[in-house]
């Protein structure tokens, strides 16, 4: 009898050896397909992760599921993971369809409204993150990035270096 507090020798042990399995596997395939699989590059590459944990967590905990269950899920998560970088690397069109462009929120200091609305970001957020950034000023900021991941990248003035265009390339203004 399994309640909250108390688990079976068996189940326990399923457990154990699972995690071993699941685990092997998932460097295994890590090995094979590269780094990448763990990335957040992408929101693909995002779900892709979380789809990941989630099949990790369901064959680990749920005794219903199957190690081999598990495995072929795993691999087809990466497999279908490799293949969609593989096409947004191949085709512009691809890559315009299933990713979102960066958008830049803030240039020289100055909010762009237009953008914090357009991406649902409120001025509050962006100062959250520019005190991540340790940014004393706003003056100090030449550009505040929402990146294709989510993420928000602060970067700072640099009195010798001015901030080169190339570093903006693919965001969207």
């Amino acid at each position: 009898m399994e309640n909250w507090l108390y688990a079976s020798s068996d189940i326990i042990t399923k457990v154990i050896f699972t995690v071993l399995v699941i685990f092997t596997l998932i460097i295994v395939i890590t090995r094979v397909s590269g780094l990448r699989t763990f990335a957040k590059m992408s929101s693909f590459d995002f779900a892709s992760t979380i789809a990941i944990g989630s099949i990790l967590a369901s064959i680990v905990l749920n005794p219903d599921q199957s190690i081999l269950k598990g495995a072929v899920a795993l691999a087809v998560i990466i497999l279908f993971q490799t293949i969609f970088s593989f096409a947004k690397r191949k085709s512009d069109w691809f890559n315009n369809l299933s990713t979102n462009k960066p958008m830049l929120l803030m240039e020289n200091g100055k909010f762009l409204m237009n953008n914090l609305k357009k991406t649902n970001i409120s001025a509050n957020d962006v100062y959250a993150k520019l005190r991540e950034a340790n940014v004393k000023d706003k003056c100090e900021v030449l550009a505040v990035i929402l990146e294709s991941t989510g993420d928000i990248s602060v970067i700072h003035e640099h009195k010798e270096t001015p901030l080169s265009e190339e570093v903006l390339t693919g965001v969207q203004k």
